[in-house]
């Protein structure tokens, strides 16, 4: 596999492995070593708490919207908390989902994958009129070498662009709107009004239309080509064997209508065709043969139809990593892992001998990161520096009240835009501090 050289800011490893790389770089003291390990200790619970708080807002507001829900509301949801509801699930979901480095990927690129041929030899289709609210992020966006198979045992190597990791949210419209364009409900593979949500690794770009619930697949012309020109031969001999049986029925009708003239032109035994008998016996000859041949048409067309759906159905059932309720609880996850960007930022700013800009900072960030694990990335400054600025407490000293004690942010600028963090002992007080106040109702939304 070749991988493209694109940096992300994900940081593909775990919080504990982030903090114990920064204990054995040997810049902090004795001393501050356990210190270093409760202020992290405490971030990541704080952290782990904001991000509980926004789950729940997503499953109290989720449930109308769920097509598998077990779960029922008391007093269902008026027209206006209905749309309420659903603009705080997607804005709690973009939420989560951009903390977890993932990037909004524009409708247009969606609508090109339908447009352009895809690695799978299936002519797709998406209604896109279908949906009510269409929102689709990815993270990771790398090219790898696969081997395709041409004609018989030739394969043919070539490198794809893919997605690492796609997540795609679709709500779609209520019913009414289907059943006016004569849709049958009952044959939908989806709920109309419902929300669906998909999580998959590794998706192809020209198959990214492969992911929605909506899809419609048909066969390719050179499918179609291979499939008629087969049954078309097959059909020659058939005919050409059926051919007397065919004339005799024609004649006998002709008879009927009285146009014996015709009858004559047509080279039939006059005596067959007033016999009722051989007339009965070739129009059952030609519908039996007849019939056998379009079933075994139609049955060759079904196999052909199911071996596409297995193709589908193979592509992304082992690519599949979550679906509805799951992928919030997963990206739940996913979020409190930017606690790494903020423990990289102020171990950094803390152990610096100068003081750093956020531009010195990444750059330092990214250097020490490709020079400790050879792991490039393309560090987010922004997130992690707004996230220690809005961090703040009261750093309590031989007082008893609190009262007059102003708040300080973990992180602050001095006039030249540089970065200044809180030395241990306080920045474990402000985040002690928050940690505590965390639990006191205060109205925040998250």
């Amino acid at each position: 596999m070749a991988v493209s050289e694109n940096r992300e800011a994900f940081i593909p490893y775990t919080r504990s492995d982030i903090i114990k790389l920064c204990l054995q770089d040997g810049q902090l003291d004795k001393a501050d070593v356990k210190k270093f390990q409760d202020f992290c200790q405490i971030l990541i619970a704080y952290y782990h708490f904001r991000f509980h708080q926004t789950l729940e807002v997503i499953k109290d507001n989720y449930v109308p919207f769920n097509p598998n829900a077990e779960i029922q509301p008391i007093t269902p949801p008026t027209f206006e908390q209905y749309d309420d509801m659903e603009l705080k699930v997607v804005e709690a979901f973009g939420h989560i989902v951009e903390r977890a480095n993932y990037i909004l990927l524009p409708e247009s690129i969606l609508k090109r994958a339908l447009a352009t041929k895809s690695l799978i030899e299936l002519k797709t289709q998406v209604n896109f009129e279908d949906f009510d609210r269409l929102i689709c992020y990815y993270r990771g966006d790398s090219s790898k070498k696969i081997s395709v198979k041409k004609f018989f045992f030739w394969q043919e190597e070539k490198m794809i662009d893919i997605f690492e990791r796609i997540v795609l949210l679709v709500k779609f419209k209520e019913a009414a709107y289907f059943r006016a364009k004569k849709d049958k409900i009952q044959e939908l593979k989806f709920i109309p009004g419902k929300m669906y949500v998909y999580f998959y690794k590794n998706i192809p770009k020209l198959d990214v239309d492969l992911i929605f619930p909506n899809v419609k697949t048909s066969m390719t012309w050179k499918d179609r080509l291979l499939f008629g020109i087969p049954a078309i031969g097959a059909a020659i001999p058939l005919i050409l064997r059926t051919l007397p049986n065919l004339l005799l029925i024609v004649a006998a009708i002709l008879l009927v209508l009285n146009v014996t003239f015709w009858v004559e032109s047509l080279n039939v035994e006059l005596d067959k065709v007033r016999n009722f008998m051989p007339v009965l016996v070739a129009a059952l000859s030609l519908a039996i043969a007849l019939g056998g041949f379009a079933f075994t048409q139609y049955t060759n067309y079904k196999n052909k139809k199911i071996k596409f759906q297995k193709i589908v159905t193979d592509t992304l059932f082992f690519k599949n990593l979550a679906s509805n309720n799951s992928v919030f609880q997963m990206f739940l996850e996913l979020a409190e892992e930017e606690c790494k960007e903020i423990i990289l930022a102020y171990y950094h700013l803390l152990t610096s001998p100068t003081p750093l800009t956020p531009q010195q900072l990444d750059s330092r960030i990214e250097t020490w990161m490709d020079n400790k694990l050879g792991t490039k990335i393309n560090f987010d400054i922004q997130g992690p520096l707004s996230n220690l600025e809005d961090i703040r407490g009261q750093v309590i000293q031989n007082s008893k009240t609190t009262d007059k004690v102003p708040e300080i942010p973990l992180l602050a600028y001095d006039r030249q835009g540089a970065c200044h963090v809180l030395p241990l002992d306080e920045a474990k007080a402000v985040i002690d501090y928050v940690w505590d106040n965390a639990f006191r109702y205060n109205g925040i939304i998250l």
